[in-house]
């Protein structure tokens, strides 16, 4: 594991990680995914290869090894998540991947989870922002543009748990009445929360930098910390002690401006479930978020659900300090509809959009972006983003990715 660095080596990690990217074909592992993977990877793949094809002509293109995982990777090798496939993942630096089977209450455990754990990609970075044209539940999607940071290598996601009515948590709960006078219903099941310091302050640093260098507003720290104290509560605290330690130049917090942070950078903390209402009523508030694992699971989401459907927001899983990122559909695998070339591939391109972003490939992704738009625009969706629209004219996976293609204009070459 790399050592926490402070910011200003954080920020020449940043150029680093930018500066390796910086090469006519490099090599991208990619994971094809269960279920529906099967329908939006080869539709994905389209449009990266026409994106990069179009804004660089021949001077560019990417190398694509596929990897293994999941049902695949099982019914190849025996194995959920090869060895193999995390050394490819860490010799190249990037790479992307559809969804994966995760069974519910039993079974494997998650094998998103392990591949960000087993990479150290600290931070789960969802960029969440409305498409004009999609119809959504809310009266106001097009206030919706937040970069939500969610710590992805603890909490409750790190995975400690005791199933009820074992020896194990039978020991565990013996322990903890003992030596705390904990009473717990002996028939429970337990699971531990782990929040360090550590792993609070390299997520927090990691937005706060972010907000820096796209010259966001405002930061704010969503927790729980009214009711768990020594876990989110902390996670609050340092957050707050960072910015005063690293941040002072640029970012100043709310008690100490009283919210009038002239042109530095306003930091706040949200209680979690207040969050969630003022996301809401008025989440033009809110520029940048740096939260804890299962409270940006559920903010995720819901942010998602306000500007259409999970299907068209994106993710990635990045370690800033070594470099090392994951892009992935953040959805899940929609196992009824695998093989029909239904659903949307829009998170999965999105996706793709921020890994050249992170790769430094700025045209390519812009021109992606500006042809979603337009495609949307036009009413040319799968058929989630058709529902409520009266000139929607309903395509396949592949038939999007087309009309993606057909929209895409060639853009000055250049060389990011």
């Amino acid at each position: 594991m790399v050592e926490n660095l402070k910011r200003i080596d954080l920020i020449n990690a940043i150029e680093a990680t930018r500066e390796s990217f910086n090469t006519d074909s490099p090599t991208v592992p990619f994971i094809e995914g269960d279920g529906i993977g099967i329908d939006i990877w080869p539709a994905s793949k389209k449009v990266f290869d026409a994106a990069v094809e179009k804004a660089y002509k021949n001077d560019r293109k990417i190398d694509w090894v596929e990897v293994l995982a999941g049902q695949k990777a099982f019914d190849n090798t025996n194995e959920w998540l090869p060895d193999k496939t995390l050394q490819t993942f860490n010799d190249f630096g990037v790479g992307i991947k559809g969804p994966l089977t995760t069974p519910v209450g039993e079974g494997i455990r998650s094998i998103n989870v392990a591949i960000r754990q087993e990479l150290d990609l600290y931070v789960c970075l969802r960029p969440i922002k409305y498409f004009k044209g999609i119809q959504t539940p809310t009266k106001n999607p097009q206030d919706v543009d937040i970069t939500l940071f969610r710590e992805n290598t603890e909490d409750v996601y790190a995975g400690k748990e005791l199933e009820n009515s074992t020896g194990d948590v039978e020991k565990l709960n013996k322990f903890l009445k003992e030596e705390f006078a904990w009473e717990i219903r002996t028939d429970s099941g337990i699971g531990i929360k782990p929040i360090s310091q550590t792993a609070s302050e390299r997520l927090i640093r990691a937005s706060l930098n972010y907000a820096v260098e796209n010259n966001k507003k405002n930061v704010a720290i969503v927790h729980k910390g009214n009711i768990m104290k020594y876990t989110e509560g902390a996670f609050r605290k340092w957050g707050y002690d960072l910015v005063k330690s690293e941040f002072s130049d640029v970012a100043v917090s709310w008690e100490e401006c009283k919210g009038e942070p002239g042109d530095k950078i306003l930091v706040q903390d949200v209680i979690a479930d207040a969050f969630l209402q003022q996301i809401l009523i008025k989440p033009q508030m809110f520029d940048v978020i740096a939260t804890t694992n299962l409270n940006g699971d559920y903010a995720s989401d819901a942010l998602a659900a306000q500007i259409g459907g999970i299907g068209i927001s994106p993710g990635g899983n990045i370690n800033y300090e070594n470099g090392k990122a994951v892009f992935e559909a953040t959805h899940g695998t929609a196992p009824k509809y695998a093989g029909q070339d239904k659903t949307n591939p829009g998170s999965l391109i999105l996706s793709g959009v921020m890994m050249f972003r992170y790769m430094g490939w700025n045209t390519a992704a812009d021109l992606i972006v500006e042809t979603m738009e337009k495609t949307i625009l036009e009413g040319k969706v799968t058929y989630d983003l058709a529902r409520g629209r009266s000139n929607a004219k309903t395509l396949s996976s592949s038939g999007f990715a087309d009309a993606l293609i057909n929209n895409m204009k060639p853009l000055k070459k250049d060389k990011r």
